[in-house]
């Protein structure tokens, strides 16, 4: 395999750091949970060290006996995207259970609520009360 330009050596590694500083403003702007960018800031991490490292991806593919690097790449990008996945669906789940629960507990003191304080009247009806006896 042929090494990599000098060139797309420069441009993958400004991509990466441009990724980072995304990162960093999502997360100030509190538009990024912490748990989820470390997430990012990992695989952008791993991206700087392959950037540098030109010869990593073949080394590293080699080391785990396989015959084409970029497929251990490809490889690697399906299994972090099915985790990623898996988590944001334990996520959604507890959320759901949470907002289920926070609801039946809201319906829950809305019904005592209405328990507690008599009927009032609308302050348009005391108005046409004080009217009709009035006349």
């Amino acid at each position: 395999m042929a090494s990599l330009p000098i060139t797309i050596q420069i441009i993958s590694l400004l991509g990466a750091f441009l990724v980072m500083f995304f990162i960093g403003r999502l997360i100030v702007r509190g538009k990024l949970r912490e748990e989820y960018a470390i997430i990012w800031i990992i695989c952008t991490l791993i991206l700087i060290v392959f950037s540098i490292w030109r010869r990593g991806m073949e080394q590293v593919a080699l080391a785990l006996g396989v015959f084409y690097p970029p497929a251990l790449a490809f490889l690697a990008a399906i299994f972090a995207i099915l985790v990623f996945l898996l988590h944001i669906s334990v996520v959604v789940s507890r959320m759901q259970n949470q907002i289920k629960t926070l609801s039946q507990e809201i319906a829950l003191l809305k019904q005592e609520l209405e328990t507690r304080q008599p009927a009032v009247k609308p302050n348009h009806d005391r108005l046409a009360e004080s009217t009709s006896v009035s006349d």
